[in-house]
């Protein structure tokens, strides 16, 4: 590496260390000088980074460390809905102006489940954590929830917060979400298989198509679930991932055989993020917090990471935005159940966006949609409407979604015509899937907007 080489890089480090990356993108597709600079750097130097996470020094229990918004939210028993979300009538926990910020501790169901014995200090003492390392409101929650009465079959497993009132959102507005920081609130993180869930379930009927029962996962010969057995002897597996800095990236680790191990690194995200769009009580089953829905929910799109922004249509007056199922990690597909599971600090700021204002895309008026500073992102779902009417998770659905939403977006939004922006998205864009484990099954598209010189 040459000197002006070497001066480029750390140049470019340092920008990077103080913006952020996608912070150093924006900077550096709009300023000639930087622009030159990264492109003077090696190879090396100018490849994507693994995302930047900062790890608490100390376990970051309700109120106290770091909050970046200007309002908090904790999730006391009070305040959380354990395997539902908020209905359109549900009183909102808090109430803030368009354009606050919002710093919300949210809290993984991982570790306070039934299957896991519902007592997180058992279980993560069982792992190592000792009970200072154990969130406060994680025990709370396990020990002291009584809004419903829970039933570990039926209920969804998120710990749901809120809702949040946005003063001025009403019906036929959109509610605009953007993800301003998501810090780890410990140091470890769960990812969970359970029987007839994931990718590859026993169904009542075997296994479903494309595997032999050999293939399913967790094995059958491990599935004790039945009538009367208490949820901890179903056989379910749940993997302990302790969090630990490795060459100063935020990395999950998980063993490989007797000696070895795989490192990969944290990107933290919600991955449920919604407001609200049925009617209904406490457990009605269209509030059941695993479909995601129009309103979002339980979306599970690991794009929608800090610096992300996600648009929803709003039915209810206030939006009543809610949030839960945080991630430290997850792949597209979340093809074992869950993502790596842990509790985030999550920083929010929740904007409405009125008709004709032109600050959220037209599509994002009747469907959820995303953006984030490289992409724009339309999102396809099997069946919308979630648990109402039945459930369809037909992947082949959610990608033709997908794709219509696409096109809607590049024809009202950037002028394209509508054939063109169909061979355009052949040639160029990308459609993954979000997730395969929800009931509604879940697409969505990655149109890159440097191709639009954006």
């Amino acid at each position: 590496m040459t000197e002006q080489q070497e001066q480029a890089a750390r140049a470019r480090e340092v920008l990077v260390e103080g913006l952020g990356r996608r912070g150093f993108m924006r900077a550096a597709a709009g300023v000639t000088a930087l622009a030159g600079a990264a492109a003077a750097a090696s190879p090396a130097a100018a490849a994507p980074r693994p995302p930047r996470v900062q790890l608490p020094r100390d376990v970051l229990q309700p109120g106290r460390g770091r909050i970046d918004g200007e309002h908090y939210l904790a999730s006391t028993p009070d305040d959380v809905r354990w395997g539902y979300v908020p209905s359109v009538d549900s009183e909102p926990v808090l109430t803030v102006p368009s354009g606050a910020t919002v710093t919300i501790d949210t809290v993984s169901h991982e570790g306070i489940l039934e299957d896991q014995g519902r007592d997180p200090v058992a279980w993560f003492g069982e792992r190592g954590v000792p009970r200072a390392g154990v969130l406060e409101d994680a025990v709370a929650v396990a020990r002291d929830y009584d809004r419903t009465a829970r039933s570990f079959d039926v209920d969804g497993p998120h710990v749901v917060t809120g809702p949040v009132f946005v003063s001025g959102a009403a019906p036929g507005d959109v509610l605009k979400v953007e993800t301003l920081s998501a810090l780890p609130r410990v140091p470890y993180g769960v990812v969970s298989s359970r029987h007839g869930k994931g990718a590859l379930p026993r169904t009542p009927t075997g296994p479903p198509a494309g595997i032999t029962l050999e293939e399913v996962m967790p094995p059958v010969g491990t599935d004790g679930r039945g009538p009367g057995v208490d949820p901890r002897d179903y056989g379910n597996v749940s993997v302990f991932t302790p969090v630990e800095s490795r060459r100063g990236v935020a990395s999950g680790l998980m063993p490989v055989g007797s000696t070895g191990e795989v490192v990969f690194p944290l990107d933290p995200f919600m991955g449920l993020m919604g407001v609200a769009t049925q009617p209904g009580g406490l457990t009605d089953l269209a509030l059941n917090s695993i479909p995601p829905t129009l309103g979002g929910g339980n979306i599970d799109i690991s794009l929608l990471g800090v610096g992300s922004t996600f648009y929803l249509p709003v039915v209810a007056d206030g939006a009543l935005f809610h949030v839960g199922d945080p991630h430290m990690a997850m792949g597209d597909g979340e093809v074992a159940l869950t993502a790596m599971e842990g509790s985030l600090r999550a920083t929010f700021r929740l904007s409405v966006c009125k008709p004709g204002a032109g600050d959220a895309p037209q599509v994002a008026f009747g469907y959820p949609f995303a953006e984030t500073a490289e992409a724009w992102v339309p999102i396809g779902l099997s069946d919308p409407d979630g648990s109402v009417g039945g459930q369809v998770n037909d992947l082949d659905v959610a990608v033709r979604r997908a794709v219509v939403n696409a096109l809607d977006f590049l024809e009202a939004e950037l002028g394209m015509d509508r054939a063109v922006a169909y061979a355009y998205l052949s040639a160029a864009a990308d459609f993954r899937v979000s997730q395969v484990v929800d009931r509604t099954v879940g697409v969505h598209g990655v149109i890159t907007k440097s191709h639009f010189g954006r």
